[in-house]
């Protein structure tokens, strides 16, 4: 494993231990009753959402690394795994604040997550 899918499979892994965090931080949250039942729902989607999507990249980072891409393709892959993660699950978090700005975030990174497994399906059907 090298170059773009050696530094987004890094990422994502060191990545997982802040979902994990917020795993805890989450049930300090829960415990307190700091949040509305709105707030809550968003906090738990976005804190879900993080940790799934995380396991998606790095199983598709694996798919990338043994398809047909080219390395810039590769690149742009990993750029859409990470933005589109990052959007997602963040766009629940941004919502607890402004639900129409966090909602369009959470859209913009499913499109992001969406591209990213469309080019690798490509790289593996015509490699």
């Amino acid at each position: 494993m090298h170059g773009p899918v050696q530094l987004f499979t890094v990422i994502a892994l060191v990545s997982l231990p802040t979902v994990m965090y917020g795993g805890y931080a989450l049930s300090g949250v829960l415990r307190r009753g700091d949040l509305t039942e709105k707030q809550r729902g968003l906090f738990r989607a976005g804190h879900a959402h993080a940790g799934v999507l995380l396991v998606l990249a790095l199983a598709a980072l694996q798919l990338v690394q043994h398809g047909g891409l080219g390395d810039t393709a590769r690149w742009i892959v990993c750029f859409l795994l990470l933005f589109g993660v990052l959007a997602q699950s963040g766009g629940f978090f941004l919502a607890m604040l402004r639900t129409r700005l966090g909602m369009g975030v959470t859209t913009g990174g499913a499109v992001l997550l969406g591209a990213a497994m469309l080019l690798t399906a490509y790289g593996i059907a015509f490699p």
